[in-house]
């Protein structure tokens, strides 16, 4: 039976708040974030079914963006239609967003009040968060010598070539590469995703995806501003990171400092202070944004980074049951995952590495860091704090 006005807005309502309670609550990073939502929708909920969810992940890994969040949006479209998208959107990034922002006010307008050696900590703590990335990505996707080979080539090549379509390139190429190169993996039968999007709608949505992502750079070429450039910039990044998480740094960085939007110090603790909230990475644009303009370049650089996860959500989804089943998409989507894993290998070193590891002291700090998060299990917000805290009191002391 269809849902009445009403009951449609209930259940957008509902879905924001389920949402909302996950971006408070969500510590751990985009696979943290899965294990949240299986656990809230699969099991607690019964939403959708497992195999059904363990679909909606491949899909949403597949594409470029943040995964855990475009799972949120594809839960809440499959709730409550567009609007349950946006809702659940909004309910999981808004305390994050909100921190984040609030934090790069701080830090532009009254950083002197924040000891150097705290700040100093947030980067040396964003040094083990990115290595424990690498080396659980490594785990699961490059088992092989052919893609441990490609994700070093692709870490060769991004500190050969630093440059923001360089990067575009490695990952366009290693795709091909994978389609060449490597088997492909066979998917078996599967319940189809209960989200029902017309194909028709879903072109119209792919379409603009593209529109936006030719015509932005075109336009803020031809209509030099402030506003529709940072919309460029953050458009363009979170439509070309594949991987999501912490792999939106190398491209975020790409397009912020050398600019001289943000100076590389400022990035980086901003990046750091990213692990200690829950909710999603990408949030960290707020903190970019409102950095950059605190008026309004939180809310734009916000939503002009998430915007493709909707655009891509919305239109891939009418055609993922024959592009899940191509062997040939999962040999290319092999290929670009290894590239993925070596361009945060290369962002580990440059900018992470070289910015924030100068002393023993320093490097000490960063394995404790890594071991607390690696074997210890912590929360990442406890070892951010706790970094920043152990940074301030080394400068009391050295």
């Amino acid at each position: 039976m269809a849902n009445s006005p009403t009951d449609h807005r209930s259940s957008t309502w509902s879905v924001f708040l389920i949402f909302l309670r996950l971006g408070l609550t969500s510590f751990g990073g985009p696979v943290a974030h899965l294990g949240y939502f299986r656990d809230e929708f699969v099991t607690r909920r019964r939403w959708l079914t497992e195999r059904s969810y363990a679909d909606l992940v491949a899909l949403c890994q597949f594409l470029p963006g943040p995964a855990s969040s475009q799972v949120g949006i594809a839960l809440g479209l499959a709730r409550a239609g567009y609007g349950g998208a946006v809702a659940a959107w909004v309910g999981f990034t808004l305390p994050s967003a909100l921190l984040l922002s609030l934090f790069a006010l701080g830090l532009t307008q009254h950083g002197s009040a924040i000891p150097a050696g705290a700040l100093h900590g947030l980067k040396v703590v964003a040094v083990a968060v990115v290595a424990q990335a690498v080396w659980g990505m490594a785990r699961n996707l490059c088992r092989s010598a052919g893609r441990i080979s490609l994700m070093l080539l692709a870490t060769a090549a991004a500190l050969l070539l630093p440059f923001t379509w360089a990067q575009v390139a490695i990952i366009a190429s290693a795709g091909v590469v994978g389609l060449l190169l490597f088997k492909p993996a066979y998917g078996g039968a599967h319940e189809p995703l209960p989200i029902p999007i017309r194909r028709p709608t879903g072109a119209m949505w792919l379409a603009l995806f593209l529109i936006l992502l030719v015509g932005l750079p075109l336009l803020a070429q031809a209509l030099p501003n402030l506003a529709l450039t940072l919309i460029d910039a953050f458009y363009r990044t979170g439509s070309l990171v594949f991987g999501g998480g912490h792999v939106v740094l190398p491209l975020l960085q790409a397009e912020v400092v050398p600019r001289q939007w943000v100076s590389n110090d400022l990035f980086l603790a901003g990046y750091g202070a990213a692990q200690a909230v829950p909710g999603p990475l990408f949030s960290f644009a707020a903190f970019l944004g409102a950095a950059i303009n605190p008026w309004w370049g939180g809310l734009i650089a916000l939503l002009a980074i998430f915007a493709p996860s909707f655009l891509l959500i919305f239109g891939v989804l009418p055609f993922w049951e024959n592009l899940r089943q191509s062997p040939r998409t999962q040999a290319a989507l092999a290929g670009v995952n290894a590239a993925v894993v070596g361009l945060l290998l290369a962002a580990l070193y440059q900018p992470v590495w070289t910015s924030a590891i100068f002393t023993a002291q320093d490097l000490g700090l960063a394995l404790i860091a890594l071991m607390a998060l690696m074997l210890w299990k912590l929360p990442p917000w406890l070892v951010v704090v706790g970094s920043g805290g152990l940074g301030w009191l080394l400068s009391l002391t050295l």
